[in-house]
């Protein structure tokens, strides 16, 4: 076997299982709801603010892509994640205060970002040497990803029933653990990856800082960038106000929430399938406008849902939660599939780490944002623990937000059309 089909193999390995943890993430965030709502007394605003915050940290994803282009660092930063996750199971058997809690999340979420950025940056770099067309690699990330989330989510709801919210802190910390060992025993040369340098000639940071500006005037990425993050910056989601009217006021037990929260993750799961058997061809900004539209539909599925509508045609709350509310959660992340095949056909070599950092942490941004707004809309409709009344109201507002980004799809770019403009050009 040729040392480059066992370092092929190696990256798979490396990052089917690095994706694989953080789609499991969702066993612990489960667990932290479930302790704040239960634990702690908070309300829906600070629980979605508290939710929201805790991806700050996502923020500077584009810092530590420059330093992977840069200096290519490797390997240590699952202990983070795993290190914080440890200490809230065995700070929380005590009295944790919530700035504590938000401080290990804080500390969670910039080991998970860091993470995130040296897969993210592998893949793409890999998927130079290959079809940079195929979006193969992409697609098998997003469903080790979403295989994570089935397997967590569903673990996750039958821990908190059965032990407690604390029991999920423990095993994910664990788990996080013994990724970081798995990552330290795989050298980085055995990857066979391509030397990562600037496209100008230089490999400091100061060089790639350069390469990513460069990159991101040209308007064929940053319109795409700018569309994919205004389209969820611009909706203002209620999932604080969602978790508490289903686990407060219609009483919906822990672990049917965390099987509603698998049904998305196999509707993930399903969509990665999709698209690389029977849409890595089709033009992303298509794509992309129909998920935006699908998104509108479920958000107003959700009003009819609120008012009692189902309810009143026979469809018990309970069925609703379990087959719908699931995917309309990761329906927000279906737009990442395509948008990161596009980006990656679209990157220059040696900036791949630099500007998919850049991308995450846009989109990371945006959806704070979105949680931000959320908060603010819910108090404008008045929705407080004891009264929803203003629930409807609100999720109608975010329908009309969601339906807005599809007047100007004409930002993302659509490749056929660029390569009809180059040969316009030539004639």
């Amino acid at each position: 076997m040729s040392s480059d089909g066992g370092g092929s193999r190696r990256i798979r390995w490396l990052l089917g299982f690095g994706f694989f943890v953080q789609g499991f993430r969702g066993f612990p965030w489960l667990g932290a709801n479930f302790f704040l709502t239960d634990e702690l007394r908070v309300n829906p605003s600070v629980l979605q603010l508290l939710q929201n915050s805790a991806n700050l940290p996502m923020v500077a994803k584009p810092i530590y892509g420059v330093v992977s282009d840069a200096v290519y660092f490797f390997g240590q930063h699952p202990l983070l994640q795993a290190v914080s996750w440890l200490a809230i199971a065995f700070l929380a058997r005590s009295n944790v205060s919530i700035l504590a809690l938000s401080l290990y999340l804080l500390l969670s979420n910039l080991g998970a970002s860091v993470v995130e950025v040296a897969n993210d940056a592998i893949v793409a770099e890999a998927g130079k040497q290959k079809s940079a067309s195929s979006g193969e690699l992409p697609s098998f990330v997003w469903m080790a990803s979403s295989l994570g989330g089935i397997l967590g989510n569903l673990l996750g709801g039958i821990a908190i029933k059965t032990f407690s919210s604390q029991s999920t802190f423990l095993v994910f910390g664990l788990l996080a653990l013994l990724q970081f060992l798995v990552t330290i025993t795989i050298r980085e040369k055995s990857l066979n990856l391509p030397e990562n340098h600037s496209p100008s000639g230089g490999g400091g940071i100061k060089s790639h800082v350069s390469d990513l500006s460069r990159v991101l005037r040209k308007p064929e990425i940053s319109y795409s960038i700018a569309w994919m993050a205004l389209s969820t910056a611009l909706v203002p989601v209620l999932t604080g106000t969602m978790f508490f009217y289903q686990t407060k006021i219609l009483n919906i037990d822990a672990s049917l929430l965390g099987i509603s929260k698998v049904v998305g993750q196999v509707a993930m799961l399903l969509w990665g399938v999709v698209y690389n058997r029977w849409l890595k061809t089709t033009s992303p900004r298509k794509l992309i406008a129909a998920i935006q539209g699908t998104i509108a539909v479920f958000v107003v599925s959700d009003l009819l849902f609120v008012r009692g509508v189902y309810r009143d045609l026979g469809v018990a709350d309970s069925v609703y939660v379990l087959f719908v509310s699931g995917i309309l959660e990761t329906l927000f992340y279906f737009k990442n599939l395509p948008f990161t095949v596009l980006m990656t056909r679209l990157c220059p070599r040696g900036c791949e780490g630099s500007l998919m950092a850049f991308v995450m942490s846009a989109i990371a941004l945006a959806f704070i944002v979105s949680g931000y707004l959320g908060i603010v809309l819910a108090s404008f409709v008045e929705v407080t623990v004891d009264d929803h009344s203003g629930f409807a109201g609100g999720l109608a507002v975010e329908a009309v937000c969601v339906v807005v980004p599809l007047v100007f799809t004409s930002w993302i770019y659509d490749e056929k059309e660029g390569a009809e403009e180059k040969s316009k050009k030539k004639e």
